[in-house]
């Protein structure tokens, strides 16, 4: 990837791609147009940073695994089947690097509080401070933060996440059920949405 491109904070919010102009840019990016990747970088940025933030809850071992996720796709790109979207494949590519990371370390999640609100009844939630929101999901268990992440609040599947993850598919569903039930408990709310 070239050195030239600037720090994720200097980047816009991405716009929503769709498959097909992906595809196109994808295509283009294999035949080793360095421009079209960092269309697609541009494109994409702003979602593999939350994704890699919301895991490692720090902001600098964010950027370095949005770059290490980057750098990584620009060399397995060649082996980008198409079968699944571009971004599908990239946000796998990012929660490898997370994960890759994380096993040496010990680190914690902070969850964007609109995103986690989601996750809870909305009226209770609107009465709770912030605060107490992020400090419940920063504490929970690894295994239920990192389910409640990926399936919660960026929409991968049960499937998808066991296989990321290195679990099996009903230990994810049970690793959400127990990080809801945990949120419960601790916000004091009875149910979640």
């Amino acid at each position: 990837m070239d050195a030239a491109v600037a720090p994720i904070s200097e980047y816009p919010a991405p716009a929503v791609a769709d498959a097909d102009e992906d595809a196109l840019t994808v295509a283009a990016a294999v035949r080793g147009d360095r421009r079209a990747f960092e269309r697609l970088y541009r494109r994409h940025v702003g979602q593999v940073h939350g994704l890699c933030l919301r895991m490692t809850g720090r902001h600098d071992r964010a950027e370095d695994c949005v770059q290490e996720t980057f750098v990584a796709a620009w060399r397995a790109l060649p082996r980008f089947e198409s079968r699944s979207r571009f971004s599908t494949w990239l946000h796998r590519i990012a929660v490898n690097t997370v994960m890759g990371r994380q096993r040496g370390l010990v680190a914690r999640l902070e969850v964007v509080t609109d995103e986690a609100a989601e996750l809870l009844d909305r009226r209770a939630v609107d009465d709770l401070p912030a605060l107490d929101v992020e400090q419940a999901i920063s504490g929970l268990p690894d295994g239920a933060r990192h389910v409640l992440v990926m399936v919660g609040l960026y929409g991968f599947s049960h499937e998808e996440a066991a296989a990321e993850l290195g679990i099996a598919v009903g230990t994810s569903k049970a690793q959400l059920h127990r990080a809801r039930a945990l949120l419960a408990k601790r916000l004091g709310l009875e149910t979640l949405s």
